[in-house]
């Protein structure tokens, strides 16, 4: 080792940097060589390792175990770590890493695909087709609406209007003869039947509209009917218009107020809304049998009965509504013959006609079930002829 310091200027291209200097061999050009100093005997056998470098890293003499567990799949491994050797020697490049792959956005899908009929017979793509015995579609995650009666019959071609039929005809003629006497008895007998038809209406209206049982809808309205009935009895008929019209003003602010109450999604409370007011309005709206005259009750009662019977027998759609209609109008001549109106009971028997047909098709409206039949099939006809008996009746009484 030479205790000279360096003197020259370094010409050369610099290869690397060695932290551990060894000690020269040669002498450099043009200097004389000198006498190494003698050095001690401990720092002689720390100077007995000559080499480019020092290793950092012990060698094992046998081949370890592979204790590494494979990168999971999907998942791109982490390059291990690398030795750097000697001076000169090039360093290891990274490794090319892929390019991540696009992300695709999700496809939207609809909470709810309505059921499609396929055509027997066409052969094309497979179609959610209903059980025939459950009515119910094949399970699905997303879930299934299930097709209803109405939806089947306009898949296969048909009406989705089925009238109510003989048997609530029947029903409708049987109140409406109670009406009808009830009427010639007093004001007070002709309560009896007039809340047993307001009950059914409320009820039939909900049940029409595919709610139920919405027992306090029902509650509702027909509290609302008997509201109107107790402020008719208690205001006479000379201001039976103030106690049905304030009754239903009232009403509608009631139910107005108790659906805003409601914690339901906005949808579903219009929907209640509605429904509640309608059924309200039409169990009031009936009070109007109350509120008109008697004989004018008497005609109009009778001649929904017979209207609604002509109406259900097995004839063509506007054969049988020709046939209603006239035999609306002449139970009004014979009923009215018994009374003080007389041959003016034809045109109140054709008007309550005309207003029970209406009750009569919002009845068979959608394809309804044998329950609502039972229940708006009997009630509407008679509940929509009221305001007609009213108004009729004053008019030609």
């Amino acid at each position: 080792m030479s205790d000279q310091p360096y003197e020259g200027r370094y010409e050369g291209q610099y290869e690397g940097y060695d932290p551990y200097p060894q000690p020269q061999q040669q002498q450099r050009q043009g200097q004389p060589q000198q006498q190494q100093p003698q050095q001690p005997e401990w720092q002689q056998h720390t100077q007995q390792w000559e080499g480019q470098t020092w290793e950092t890293q012990v060698q094992p003499s046998m081949p370890a175990a592979d204790t590494t567990y494979p990168p999971p799949q999907g998942y791109q491994a982490y390059p291990e770590p690398q030795t750097y050797g000697t001076v000169g020697q090039p360093q290891p490049q990274p490794l090319p890493q892929e390019a991540p792959a696009p992300t695709r956005a999700p496809e939207w899908t609809p909470a709810y695909q309505p059921p499609v009929q396929q055509a027997p017979g066409t052969g094309t793509g497979s179609a959610v087709t209903p059980d025939t015995a459950s009515g119910y579609g094949p399970p699905t995650v997303t879930g299934n609406a299930r097709v209803t009666d109405a939806q089947r019959a306009r898949a296969e071609g048909r009406s989705p209007i089925i009238e109510p039929g003989i048997q609530p005809a029947a029903l409708t003629a049987v109140l409406g003869l109670l009406l009808s006497g009830t009427a010639a008895i007093g004001q007070y007998a002709l309560v009896v039947p007039l809340v047993l038809l307001q009950a059914v209406t409320a009820a039939g209206w909900f049940r029409l509209n595919g709610m139920w049982p919405a027992r306090q809808g029902i509650a509702l309205a027909f509290l609302g009917a008997v509201t109107a009935d107790v402020a008719l009895l208690a205001a006479g008929r000379e201001n039976a218009p103030a106690a049905i019209l304030g009754t239903l003003g009232v009403w509608v602010l009631l139910t107005l107020v108790l659906q805003l109450r409601s914690h339901a999604d906005p949808d579903t409370r219009m929907y209640g809304l509605m429904a509640t007011v309608t059924s309200a309005a039409l169990a009031i709206i009936a009070t109007g049998h109350l509120a008109a005259e008697p004989d004018a009750v008497t005609v109009g009662a009778a001649a929904v009965a017979v209207a609604i019977l002509a109406r259900a027998l097995p004839l063509p759609t506007a054969a049988s509504v020709v046939v209603a209609l006239l035999a609306a109008a002449g139970a009004g001549i014979a009923v009215g013959g018994m009374t003080d109106l007389g041959s003016k009971g034809a045109f109140l028997g054709l008007g309550a006609g005309v207003c029970a047909l209406i009750g009569h098709r919002v009845a068979s409206y959608d394809y309804p079930s044998r329950f609502v039949h039972f229940t708006a099939g009997v009630a509407l006809p008679l509940a929509a002829a009221a305001p007609a008996v009213y108004l009729l009746g004053r008019a030609l009484g």
